[in-house]
């Protein structure tokens, strides 16, 4: 763990690169980084020092332990576009945790490393169009079957973030069970070049801030070797949740940024704007649209928190709670920007202001990562059996009510 002072230099360093150099550089709403621009200022990023804070260190990282990302992320988040300048955005930052836990040292040195120091890009294919793999990850469809030296992979993926430009692809794939790998999931790491590739139609959706796109991919006769497979075969969907808890939650952690960014605009035009002889701030109604954007705000802070801390002490436990998260993240974050633009009137929903693009950004995290619907479910379900296995559950109460 990095020690406290030198976390809160790194922090007002990440505030200080994102403020005066990120910022002044930015896309006009609506438009993508241009490559190029990214390019630089992730050139500047290293020089000062704030590049890759969450990857090794032995891959030119700063090695910050997962309980110290979020202060980090949420200064990176500021600007829509500070995650992937500093190399700690979607699905990238995702692929090096997951990497980084399980790959093997070759694999670590081919994948991890670029990745790691921002000379390629990578996408996690795991979504499928219906009815295969989405907010089920057991209705997955394509297969990985036994070849001679290898494996051959076949199916359809959409919504495959960052495809465009990617380098190298995780691929979540059925298997039956054969010579000794139980019927499953595997994850197998697959270049984008492989002749089994090919990206599909493009699907355009309301967010910009992800490089490459969310394409569909196709994999048709994708031949790749026995090395290619991440992990043991037969246990991608245990693998999946090493990635998918944390990555919920690095997605609250830079959209929290982007948040307090809202608020500051808000802060700033109802500081100047005069409505009825009363200056904006000192009206009662917008005192209380500012007061819950702050409550929303620091609880989310809190709740991420909990929810790391959680998962660096109990994987299980940890990713039941940043389930509990991403759903109230993902909410709250919205009402900040909606009652932001509220605040702000015709100029937060015009490109005068970049507010009608952050909730244009924001907006898909409802989905994205598992629908807040299916993960309401699954916190109902948590809630259910982690009451009856405490073995205080009172059957007297579910007859009184039968009564």
């Amino acid at each position: 763990m990095m020690e406290t002072a030198v976390l809160d230099d790194l922090r007002s360093a990440t505030r200080t690169f994102i403020r005066e150099t990120v910022i002044p550089a930015e896309p006009k709403p609506g438009e993508r980084l241009d490559p190029d621009v990214r390019h630089a200022l992730a050139a500047e990023a290293r020089r000062a020092g704030v590049f890759a804070p969450q990857a090794p260190k032995e891959f030119g990282g700063l090695g910050l332990d997962i309980r110290q990302w979020s202060p980090i992320f949420q200064e990176a988040g500021y600007s829509p576009i500070g995650p992937s300048v500093i190399n700690c955005m979607a699905p990238d930052e995702g692929n090096m945790y997951l990497l980084e836990a399980i790959a093997s040292p070759e694999q670590r040195d081919a994948f991890l490393a670029p990745l790691a120091r921002g000379q390629i890009r990578s996408c996690f294919a795991m979504t499928e169009p219906h009815p295969g793999a989405g907010s089920d990850p057991a209705a997955l469809s394509t297969t990985a079957t036994r070849v001679d030296g290898g494996w051959r992979i076949d199916g359809e993926k959409r919504f495959i973030s960052g495809a465009n430009g990617a380098a190298f692809a995780i691929v979540m794939a059925r298997n039956e069970e054969s010579e000794g790998v139980p019927a499953g999931s595997t994850m197998l790491l697959v270049d984008m070049s492989n002749p089994g590739v090919r990206i599909g139609e493009a699907i355009h959706t309301t967010d910009r801030a992800i490089d490459g796109g969310h394409p569909y991919v196709h994999f048709e006769n994708c031949l790749v070797s026995d090395n290619a497979v991440l992990g043991e075969p037969g246990r991608g969907f245990s693998y999946a949740q090493v990635r998918l808890g944390p990555a919920r939650l690095t997605h609250c952690m830079r959209w929290l940024g982007l948040a307090r960014r809202s608020l500051d605009i808000a802060l700033d035009r109802a500081a100047h704007r005069e409505v009825f002889g009363s200056l904006l701030q000192d009206l009662g109604i917008a005192q209380t649209m500012i007061a819950d954007s702050v409550i929303d705000i620091e609880t989310s802070d809190a709740m991420i928190d909990k929810a790391v801390k959680l998962l660096a002490e109990d994987s299980r436990v940890g990713s039941a709670m940043s389930s509990v998260a991403k759903v109230y993240c993902s909410e709250a974050i919205f009402r900040v920007m909606d009652r932001a633009i509220q605040l702000t009137g015709g100029d937060g929903v015009s490109d005068a202001l970049p507010l009608a693009q952050y909730i244009n950004e924001v907006r898909p995290f409802r989905i994205y990562d598992g629908s807040n619907e299916t993960h309401r479910w699954a916190i109902a379900r948590h809630a259910g059996n982690t009451r009856r296995r405490s073995g205080y559950a009172r059957q007297d109460v579910v007859q009184a009510g039968d009564a």
